[in-house]
């Protein structure tokens, strides 16, 4: 996968980029990023890209010209690559699995990273996808774009060290992730679920699909409102609100 950031602060990617399963993912040639600081494209003698807006109002907005060129610049290195041009903004798509995974499933990305007030209109022109974070404003699009990046790359093939651990995420399957647990099987009075030292990979298949869906239920209920539930899920979800006096 390419990915090329548009962004006023190229050092704010330094870290993230280069740890942990990011990093190993470049240093493994499975990933390529280039950082472009946009104030490289402007036009303007003294590299401005910001500007008053039209009809006044608070704070400066991103002018077009250098994002812009910026893109122009990305679409000439690369004529035939581009497939989605991502603006990070509040009033984008909120930011899902599934959409980490449709993102995950092309050749090269681009981030657009605004600051200040906001975007001059025609920028949004240039792209394909409008995602934010959440209901809350930032001060830049920048953490916004590690947190797409982190979340696409680590579904590519061969960046994490089991490829089956994402399938199992919570979220990946539309439930949240059964609890986990490892040694000892006995910490300070608290058990290990007998049925995961069992051997019996059946019924720990079983106890891990029902232990989604009750903390699902417990914790995110929203999720379940358009799940389609087999008759095992039926039967487990009643013993669930039994089980919580929640009938």
């Amino acid at each position: 996968m390419k990915i090329d950031i548009l962004t006023l602060f190229p050092r704010m990617f330094e870290g993230p980029l280069t740890e942990s399963i990011i990093g190993k993912a470049i240093e493994k040639k499975l990933l390529n990023v280039k950082i472009r600081n946009f104030r490289d494209y402007s036009e303007n003698k003294h590299r401005n890209v910001d500007d008053y807006p039209y009809g006044g109002g608070a704070g400066m907005l991103l002018t077009a010209q250098p994002i812009f060129s910026g893109l122009d610049a990305i679409e000439t290195e690369n004529p035939e690559t581009i497939k989605r041009v991502i603006l990070l903004d509040p009033a984008g798509v909120p930011f899902t699995q599934s959409l980490a995974e449709e993102l995950s499933e092309e050749s090269h990305l681009v981030f657009i990273c605004g600051h200040y007030e906001g975007y001059d209109e025609r920028i949004r022109t240039l792209v394909t996808d409008e995602i934010s974070l959440g209901d809350f404003v930032l001060t830049g699009g920048e953490l916004g774009a590690m947190v797409l990046i982190d979340a696409a790359v680590r579904l590519l093939p061969e960046v994490l060290g089991n490829d089956e651990s994402a399938k199992t995420d919570s979220h990946s399957t539309g439930l949240l992730e059964h609890p986990q647990y490892t040694r000892p099987a006995e910490f300070r009075g608290m058990k290990v679920p007998d049925v995961l030292i069992s051997g019996n990979h059946k019924k720990i298949a079983e106890w891990q699909e029902k232990e989604s869906l009750r903390r699902t239920y417990l914790r995110r209920p929203d999720m379940l409102t358009e799940t389609i539930f087999t008759k095992d899920q039926k039967k487990w979800l009643d013993d669930i609100k039994k089980e919580t006096n929640l009938l």
